[in-house]
């Protein structure tokens, strides 16, 4: 599976603008023959968090009609990062996922909320998984600070996801834990791991960029740089049993004990 993350920039607080942005990139993935692509964390707002009652998406409709249709009009599966969705419980932050047929299959919500850029006070925890499935395989979305919780992902593994999706905005003096934190996901869960992280500024955080595809293995497949572009990669889901053969760790787990 040919697979494309738009590594974009996000105009701070103008969801206008960023669907055109991202419908663009959308357009260009098409163009590159991807079957799949993943857009970053918070893409229509940025972390616009004080205005959210202005610029969120009631009931993520907005995003879903955009999604759903540049599906359909490129048969391409697009995984749709993460949106302010205005709930009857609150402002989530929503992962879409949008098959290539525009049919929703999964909306995800971020469980671990980060209190370092305030989310707890304006966003609401979701309290749902995030598995899915696209051509019949078992997939699963995170959402940038739950890759600091191992147990959510070994989670989703045990229960079949083989590919792991991680839109995120994830700051520059953070950089090394993400490149860290992201491999070692894939490792320890043979899987791949698919991670769309944002570049640019806010008024008060510089983005890092370096999203990245990463093999069951624990390979680099394809990583960016610090710039926005277009990253792509190709998973052979065959290459997980292969790795899972040859040290067979889900075998050796002795639940008994932990």
């Amino acid at each position: 599976m040919k697979i494309a993350c738009l590594q974009i920039d996000i105009a701070f607080g103008n969801p206008d603008l960023n669907y055109k942005r991202a419908a663009d990139y959308l357009k260009k993935a098409h163009e590159a023959g991807c079957e799949l692509a993943v857009l970053p964390e918070l893409w229509t707002t940025g972390y616009d968090l004080t205005r959210l009652d202005e610029i969120a998406d009631t009931g993520a409709s907005r995003t879903k009609a955009f999604l759903s249709d540049a599906a359909k009009k490129y048969r391409m599966h697009i995984v749709g990062g993460s949106v302010a969705n205005d709930t009857d419980d609150g402002v989530k932050n929503t992962m879409i996922i949008v098959n290539h047929h525009g049919e929703v299959v999964k909306e995800y919500s971020k469980l671990h909320l980060f209190r370092l850029m305030n989310e707890e006070k304006y966003l609401a925890a979701g309290d749902t998984d995030g598995l899915f499935e696209l051509d019949g395989e078992k997939m699963a979305g995170f959402i940038c600070y739950d890759i600091r919780f191992p147990e959510w992902f070994r989670k989703h593994v045990l229960n079949g996801a083989r590919v792991l999706f991680v839109p995120a905005e994830w700051p520059l003096a953070r950089v090394d834990h993400w490149r860290t934190l992201l491999i070692a996901r894939a490792i320890e869960n043979q899987a791949y791991v698919v991670a769309c992280n944002r570049v640019g500024s806010d008024p008060d955080n510089q983005f890092a960029g370096h999203s990245i595809i990463v093999g069951p293995w624990g390979e680099v497949i394809a990583e960016a740089g610090k710039e926005e572009e277009m990253l792509i990669g190709e998973i052979d889901f065959d290459a997980i049993d292969e790795i899972r053969s040859r040290i067979p760790v889900f075998e050796d787990r002795l639940e008994s004990f932990y």
